[in-house]
C-alpha cells in the first residue's frame, strides 16, 4: 500500500501550478432521497446528485499571476489536484470550478495567508497518472 506525505501535493489552475501552497482540500458529496415504502422495517435511500468543492491555502504571492491571481472570485477555472504529487502511479483529480471566495489577511509578525475556496461545476474526473 502506498502512502504519501502532504508536501508532495500540487494544485494547478489550468496548466499552471499555484505558488506557495500550504494546504488544499477536496470534498466530494452524494445527495440521497428516501425510498422507504409501507411494510419496510428499515428506511432505505437512493443516491441522486453528486457535487464537489474544495479550498486552498497559500502564502500570498502577488507575482503568481497564473496561479493565485487567476483565482479571482467568480472566475471559472480548471482545477487539477495531485495529492501525492505528479509522479506515477498516483491519483489525479480534475474538473471545472468557480472561485467562490478569497481571503487575504495581514497578521502581525507572520506570513500573509491567502485562502481560496471553489465550487465544482460538473463532473470531477479521477484517474491514475501513468
Amino acid at each position: 500500500m502506498a502512502t504519501y506525505t502532504g508536501n508532495q501535493g500540487i494544485i494547478k489552475i489550468g496548466t499552471n501550478a499555484v505558488a506557495e501552497v500550504k494546504t488544499f482540500s477536496l470534498n466530494t458529496h452524494a445527495e440521497t432521497v428516501e425510498d422507504t415504502a409501507k411494510g419496510d422495517d428499515w428506511r432505505t435511500y437512493k443516491p441522486t446528485f453528486k457535487s464537489w468543492d474544495g479550498a486552498l491555502e497559500c502564502q500570498w504571492d502577488d507575482t503568481d499571476t497564473t496561479g493565485q491571481l487567476a483565482c479571482a472570485e467568480g472566475a471559472e477555472v480548471t482545477v487539477d489536484l495531485y495529492p501525492g504529487g505528479e509522479g506515477a502511479p498516483r491519483r489525479h483529480f480534475t474538473g471545472s470550478a468557480i472561485i467562490t471566495e478569497r481571503t487575504i489577511e495581514s497578521p502581525e509578525g507572520d506570513i500573509v495567508p491567502h485562502s481560496i475556496t471553489f465550487q465544482g461545476s460538473g463532473a470531477l474526473t479521477e484517474e491514475n497518472l501513468s
